[in-house]
């Protein structure tokens, strides 16, 4: 069993930066692919990036070169970097670990889901 603790959200203006964190327990984290998902008001869920386990990364096209994926194993944590911020990123962000090996883009391959972080971009 993963427990899985977001932090880091909050109010930032677009153009912006904002830091991420995903500390686990339970089990080390380098044994799982990971995920970034984020929810907007009325929207489904969906992806935004991902980390398989030996370090391969994944974006979604709307947010590639802006937002950066890390892992710090030493920590067990995963980080997310939103750089440039925008209005649409606005949302509930969650971290997700899997046992697939690759950064999925499906929420279905992701067996441990943290408790989600708010966060919002004004304009």
């Amino acid at each position: 069993q993963v427990q899985l603790v977001e932090s880091g959200g909050g109010l930032v203006q677009t153009g912006g930066s904002l830091s991420l964190s995903c500390a686990a327990s339970g089990r080390t984290l380098s044994n799982y692919s990971m995920g970034w998902f984020r929810q907007a008001p009325g929207k489904d869920l969906a992806f935004v990036a991902g980390s398989s386990r030996s370090g391969g990364t994944a974006y979604v096209d709307s947010v590639e070169g802006r937002f950066t994926i890390s892992r710090d194993n030493a920590k067990n944590t995963v980080h997310l970097r939103m750089n440039n911020v925008k209005p649409e990123d606005t949302a509930v962000y969650y971290c997700a670990a899997g046992v697939a090996g690759y950064p999925s883009h499906s929420r279905y391959n992701y067996n441990y889901w943290g408790q989600g972080t708010q966060v919002t971009v004004s304009r």
